[in-house]
């Protein structure tokens, strides 16, 4: 089992900045790929970002340019810095850690921008 523990949410006016952090803990041995997601309200979840242990990133269109992905390889914990952020930036982020056969999730943090 991965534990994921989200933290930096929180209510922001817009083109403000939030940053994000996720410690993954327990049997984090053969994770592929560490990455965030979002469910915005009244819609599905989607991938935000993401990172793989070679460092490829990957991001979602309506985040590029604004958003930067990292991590900490040797405290197991990556990092989503949010820039200028947009109202429809509104949502609930879940970490999200993959191996090849298994995929967690951490319990979600509320991140609100005003308008």
């Amino acid at each position: 089992q991965v534990q994921l523990a989200e933290s930096g949410g929180g209510l922001v006016q817009a083109g403000g900045s939030l940053r994000l952090s996720c410690a993954a803990s327990g049997d984090i041995f053969a994770t592929t790929t560490l990455g965030w997601y979002r469910r915005p309200p009244g819609k599905q979840r989607e991938l935000v970002a993401s990172i793989t242990t070679t460092g490829r990133l990957n991001y979602a269109d309506s985040v590029k340019g604004r958003f930067t992905i990292s991590r900490d390889s040797a405290k197991n914990t990556i990092f989503l810095q949010m820039n200028s952020l947009k109202p429809e930036d509104t949502a609930v982020y879940y970490c999200n850690a993959q191996k090849p056969t298994s995929i967690y999730w951490g319990q979600g943090t509320q991140v609100t921008v005003s308008s």
